[in-house]
C-alpha cells in the first residue's frame, strides 16, 4: 500500500499523524501494510509531514510535477492552482503497483490522505 499525503502549509506532526491514523482506520489497513508514503516536491520542506512519517519509522518520497501529472485522480483538487492534478491521490497512484485507489482523497482537518495498492 502507498499513502499519498497532501496538506495546507504549516501542518504539525500531530495533525499529520492523526490524519494518517484515521485514514488507515477508515480503510481498515494496518500500518505494517504501508510500503511507503508519497507527496509533492512542494511539501518537501514541511517539517510536520516529514516528522510524522519518521515517527512511524517509514520513508516518504517527494514526487516531481511530471510524475504527479501523469496520473488522473478521480477527485478535483485545489492543487490545480499549482498546475498539479492533485497531490494525495496521484502521489499514491504513482508509486502503487496496481494503480487502484482503495481510499480516495479524504480531508482530515488540514491534511488530505489517499491510499492506493
Amino acid at each position: 500500500m502507498v499513502v499519498g499525503v497532501g496538506s495546507r502549509r504549516g501542518v504539525t506532526r500531530e495533525e499529520v499523524r492523526a490524519a494518517i491514523e484515521c485514514a488507515l482506520r477508515d480503510a481498515r489497513i494496518d500500518l505494517d501494510c504501508v510500503k511507503i508514503f508519497a507527496s509533492s516536491r512542494l511539501k518537501k520542506d514541511e517539517a510536520g509531514i516529514k516528522d510524522a512519517i519518521e515517527s512511524f519509522g517509514r520513508e516518504i518520497v517527494f514526487l516531481d510535477d511530471e510524475t504527479i501529472n501523469a496520473h488522473t485522480p478521480p477527485s478535483p483538487s485545489e492543487a490545480s492552482r499549482f498546475n498539479l492534478v492533485g497531490v494525495a491521490e496521484p502521489c499514491a497512484l504513482a508509486l502503487s503497483e496496481e494503480k487502484d485507489l482503495i481510499l480516495t482523497k479524504r480531508r482530515y482537518g488540514r491534511v488530505t490522505i489517499a491510499i492506493a495498492r
